[in-house]
């Protein structure tokens, strides 16, 4: 018999950042491909323009995703972005695997016949209260990349919001300001 999940209790506070970090299916590097991480910074672009929230770092990793965000309003909660973000591009993704019959499938398919490209479960979710812990995980987002042995510097990581703060306003979407 497996162990109970611990459940993540996101407490939403206006004002404050919110650190998130998430995970592929079993950490599997799912996200180990150009075009399926450019398809997710496609969808965090165009959720973006959409949604009211103020987005101030993120890296896409092949196994996992850091965000640093705040919701600008009481009716949109980090759960709903996430939501929103992880359901449509997921079924992107898995769908046309299924069209070509990868053999990825048989490592996301639990064991109950459903398929799945994020790991169940909320992630790790970080209540951020000053402008200092906000610059200290801007930074940790831009260095993981590097941390990583992936590049040698962050603005060398195509996925990753490092690019938008050296000046390449059109790497991905708009960051604001703390």
């Amino acid at each position: 018999m497996s162990s109970p999940r611990r459940l993540l209790r996101r407490i939403e506070h206006p004002g404050h950042g919110r650190y998130l970090t998430f995970s592929c299916y079993h950490r599997l590097p799912l996200l180990n491909n150009d075009r399926i991480r450019d398809l997710l910074v496609e969808r965090l672009t165009y959720l973006k323009s959409k949604q009211n929230f103020r987005l101030y770092a993120w890296v896409f990793m092949p196994e996992h995703v850091h965000l640093l965000l705040q919701t600008a309003s009481v009716d949109l909660t980090v759960e709903k972005i996430l939501n929103t973000l992880k359901a449509r591009f997921a079924q992107q993704v898995i769908g046309r695997w299924w069209e070509i019959n990868a053999p990825i499938l048989q490592k996301i398919t639990d064991p109950r016949g459903v398929t799945r490209f994020w790991q169940a479960g909320g992630g790790y979710d970080r209540n951020i209260v000053s402008d200092h812990e906000s610059f200290e995980k801007i930074d940790y987002i831009h260095n993981n990349p590097v941390r990583r042995g992936l590049v040698k510097t962050p603005t060398d990581w195509k996925w990753s919001s490092a690019r938008w703060y050296a000046g390449d306003l059109l790497s991905g979407p708009s960051m604001d300001p703390l």
